[in-house]
């Protein structure tokens, strides 16, 4: 007669499970290959799981790249934060752009941006990521053109210089770098790029 006090097997995950390896790994996939680019088998390979796993877990592409693209925020973030407490807006640019370059030119990860690689030739299904990307990149917009207002008040700035046009030029040449090294642009090439915006820079 069986046991009928014996617990039923629990079935899952295995506890060995890593959800935050596994997400880590998912990251890198989108960041190389972008959203579209990232094939569902290429992302549960990575992530050493199975597909029913993977939306048990993450539940929908869609959720797993929101998921990674916050992961890379978290990690990005503070370097573009410390960059804008420089003490005047030449330094805050300089520093931005030399960060950023050197983080788009890191050894053993993808070149560029997630930001920028995440949206590219993004089809009308992508909108919402494509959308939710742009969304990100008009705040770090709104933050650097906050910091040049506040440049031109304490004269920093010239009292002509566009707090706006400065920060959407800036952005531009951040986001342009990222394709650059994604193209396979140098860091010492990057580098000469922020050399170049520094010299042109107002007085």
């Amino acid at each position: 007669m069986k046991d009928s006090s014996t617990p039923p097997r629990k079935t899952g995950r295995p506890r060995s499970f890593d959800e935050d390896a596994a997400l880590e790994q998912a990251m890198q996939v989108f960041w190389e290959k972008g959203y579209e680019g990232s094939s569902l088998q290429d992302l549960t390979d990575a992530m050493g799981m199975n597909r029913p796993s993977l939306y048990a877990v993450f539940g929908n592409k869609e959720n797993l790249f929101r998921m990674a693209a916050e992961r890379y925020r978290a990690g990005h973030e503070p370097q573009f934060i410390a960059a804008l407490m420089e003490p005047n807006a030449r330094a805050v640019v300089s520093r931005l752009l030399r960060d950023t370059a050197d983080a788009q030119t890191e050894d053993g990860k993808p070149h560029g941006c997630l930001v920028i690689n995440g949206a590219l030739a993004c089809g009308e299904e992508a909108m919402p990521i494509r959308t939710s990307l742009a969304e990100r990149r008009a705040e770090q917009k709104d933050l650097l053109c906050e910091r040049f207002e506040r440049a031109r008040r304490e004269g920093d700035l010239p009292a002509d210089a566009c707090p706006v046009q400065l920060a959407r030029y800036v952005m531009t040449v951040s986001n342009g770098m990222a394709v650059q090294a994604v193209d396979g642009a140098t860091r010492q090439q990057l580098h000469e790029v922020v050399d170049q915006v520094l010299r042109s820079w107002p007085a």
